[in-house]
This record gives C-alpha cells, sequence and structure tokens, in this order.
C-alpha cells in the first residue's frame, strides 16, 4: 500500500515544492512571503484562462506564470519601495487573489494539461514532476555556490556587506521576491493542469503548508523539498484512506503536522539574520 501513495504523493509534493522554491528566494532576501497562497492562486487561475483562450497548455503556464509575477510585484512594491508590514502585505495579497478569483471565475470545459514524460522505473508524470529536482539542486548551486546568490543572501543576512560593495539591498530583495511569484505560480498551474479546470480556492492552503515547509526546511532548497515531499505523504493519505479514520481527520492531518512541526522546530531554526527588518 505504501507504494501505492508514491505517485498521489508526488502529485501533492510538487505545487508544495515550487512554492517552496520560491519562498526560499523571498525569505533568504530578508521578505517575509506570506503571500505564496495568493501567488499560487493567481497562477492556477491565469493557466485555466491562458489555456483555454489559446489551446495551448504551454501559453497557460506562461500566463499563470506572468499573472503570479505581477502579484509578487505588488508585494515587493509594497514591503520593500514602501516599507509596509510584510506580513500584514501578505494576508492582503492572499484576500485579494482570492476575491479575483472568486469573482472573475472561469466557466470553462477541461482545460489541456502540461504533456507528461515516461521514465523507465518512474512511470508517466507532468514534466513539472522531473523539473522539480532539477530546479531543487540549480537553487542550491545557485544560493550557495555563486556570487549572485551570495548577494542576495547578503540581503536577509548582512545588509553592510552590501553597502561595502555599493550594491542596493532593494534590487536583490526584489529579485528574491519576483523569482517567488514565478516558483509558487509554477505550483499553482500544476494544480490546474492535473484536474483541467478551476474551482475556488483551488490552492487549498498550499501555500501556508509551504511557508512551513520552508521553516522546517532552514530555508535550504535540499531541505525545503524535501520537507514537502513529507507534507505531500500527509496529504495523500487522504486518497488512500484504508484504515476507516473519519474523513474530516485525515483531511485536517497534513495541517495538524503543519502545526506540529512548526511548534517544534521554528524555536530551533535559525531565520535570516535580517529577514523582515527594512532599512530605516
Amino acid at each position: 500500500m505504501i507504494l501505492d501513495l508514491i505517485p498521489s504523493t508526488l502529485r501533492m509534493t510538487i505545487p508544495l515544492g515550487f512554492a517552496a522554491l520560491g519562498g526560499i528566494y523571498s525569505e533568504r532576501s530578508g521578505i517575509i512571503n506570506i503571500a505564496l497562497e495568493g501567488m499560487m492562486l493567481i497562477g492556477a487561475y491565469g493557466y485555466v484562462v491562458g489555456a483555454q483562450a489559446s489551446g495551448s497548455a504551454w501559453i497557460g503556464l506562461s500566463v499563470g506564470i506572468g499573472l503570479g509575477v505581477v502579484i509578487a510585484l505588488l508585494h515587493a512594491i509594497a514591503t520593500i519601495t514602501f516599507h509596509a508590514e510584510q506580513i500584514v502585505t501578505g494576508i492582503a495579497i492572499n484576500i485579494l487573489a482570492l476575491g479575483i478569483t472568486e469573482y472573475l471565475i472561469p466557466t470553462t470545459d477541461r482545460v489541456p494539461g502540461l504533456p507528461e514524460l515516461e521514465l523507465p522505473f518512474i512511470g508517466s508524470y507532468s514534466v513539472l514532476v522531473y523539473l522539480l529536482p532539477v530546479l531543487m539542486v540549480t537553487s542550491h548551486i545557485l544560493l550557495f555556490k555563486t556570487p549572485w546568490g551570495l548577494r542576495l543572501r547578503a540581503a536577509g543576512e548582512s545588509t553592510e556587506a552590501l553597502k561595502t560593495l555599493s550594491l542596493s539591498r532593494a534590487k536583490w530583495q526584489y529579485f528574491g521576491v519576483l523569482l517567488s511569484g514565478v516558483f509558487a505560480a509554477t505550483g499553482g498551474c500544476f494544480l490546474t493542469s492535473e484536474v483541467h479546470y478551476f474551482t475556488e480556492g483551488i490552492s487549498a492552503g498550499r501555500g501556508y503548508v509551504a511557508l512551513a515547509a520552508v521553516i522546517f526546511g532552514k530555508w535550504h532548497p535540499l531541505y525545503g523539498v524535501a520537507a514537502c515531499f513529507l507534507f505531500g505523504f500527509a496529504s495523500s493519505l487522504e486518497l488512500a484512506n484504508q484504515w476507516q479514520i473519519p474523513d474530516q481527520l485525515i483531511k485536517s492531518f497534513p495541517h495538524i503536522l503543519t502545526m506540529v512541526v512548526l511548534a517544534g522546530f521554528v524555536g530551533r531554526s535559525r531565520p535570516p539574520a535580517a529577514l523582515g527588518k527594512m532599512e530605516s
């Protein structure tokens, strides 16, 4: 039965993993990103609208990512340029995305899904399933092995280091937040690509779970995505409830696990030193 859970675990992990990577880029640059939920939701909406209008899954993906970047830009302008409170801004963006998508919810037939690839011993999955581990490793190398990553992390760790190099902290924070929009919206696109339609609140709190994975994974791409796999496994139990456990308990299990993880690890994980702190 555990082996039967692997396909559903992968499908549950992918949207979380992309959103978590986005959260890592944003928070490594020093910007708290509660808005991952809204970015995922608007990305899912954009995918359906773009795919329905064009008949192309790739155009749908592009529209979804584009809308995610727009939402991320709103978050960046509010928090970086105008120094708005980051958590409040993130919650406001989530409410905005929910309101927009509920008001403009598309009436669609079955929209095309992203192409699937079949590899030996692995099976047939969306291209995004295979792309996530590549991006996970690439993000690790980019953040911890390149000058670009060092500067991005310096924006969230030591602003003095950027000043000595005459670099703008705001510029690197914009990079981090905009990348979070790209990744989180991609996770949202995966959701609607898999089910081929859009429903209200399709992200269903996954952005918050992804943020918990970021913290649990200590703001590291490898550990963050691994944490998403744990949460994905917890979510997949709902699809394989063979223990006659009440559905309400099974559905709440991923969120209970999120709270347990945060309660046990927030105090132990050291966030970027300047996370949430803005220059005066």
